[in-house]
């Protein structure tokens, strides 16, 4: 009896503690439908004259949510979603949080090509930028060693 008592007690455990996470797309989904949240998207069309002109290394589509117009409430929940951000399909590379501004920065990788970048930063400046495509790692560090 008292095993079955534990044993539940767990699943719930278990449960509650899944219930309150969301992944990268219920994250954008409920904060890009939001009224006084700027949302800019470059898309695949827009990317392929880019690429006339300019190595887009990739790159589909970017995604763009900020939250500078938006009320002190919406602000916090979305810092709160930052924070409890976990999605099985993302690789963490930054979870960072000083002076209490909030800094993640997470990859979708297969087969050693980013297929999305997802940036959030709550604080001063609340935004999320969404970069879907193909892009090689060596297009990334080439980008950082140009820049350093």
């Amino acid at each position: 009896m008292i095993k079955k008592i534990i044993g539940m007690a767990l699943i719930a455990f278990i449960c509650q503690a899944g219930y309150g996470q969301k992944n990268v797309n219920q994250v954008f989904k409920e904060f890009s439908g939001h009224a006084s949240t700027n949302k800019v998207s470059i898309g695949r069309f827009m990317m392929k004259i880019a690429g006339m002109f300019e190595d887009t290394m990739g790159i589909e589509n970017i995604d763009i949510l900020n939250f500078n117009n938006c009320d002190n409430d919406t602000k916090e929940r979305f810092s709160e979603a930052i924070k409890s951000l976990k999605d099985p399909l993302f690789e963490t590379m930054i979870n960072s949080n000083e002076n209490g501004e909030r800094v993640k920065v997470m990859l979708r990788i297969k087969d050693e090509i980013i297929h999305e970048l997802v940036v959030l930063t709550s604080g001063n400046d609340p935004t999320m930028i969404r970069i879907k495509g193909k892009i090689k790692k060596s297009d990334i560090e080439k980008i950082v060693n140009e820049h350093n």
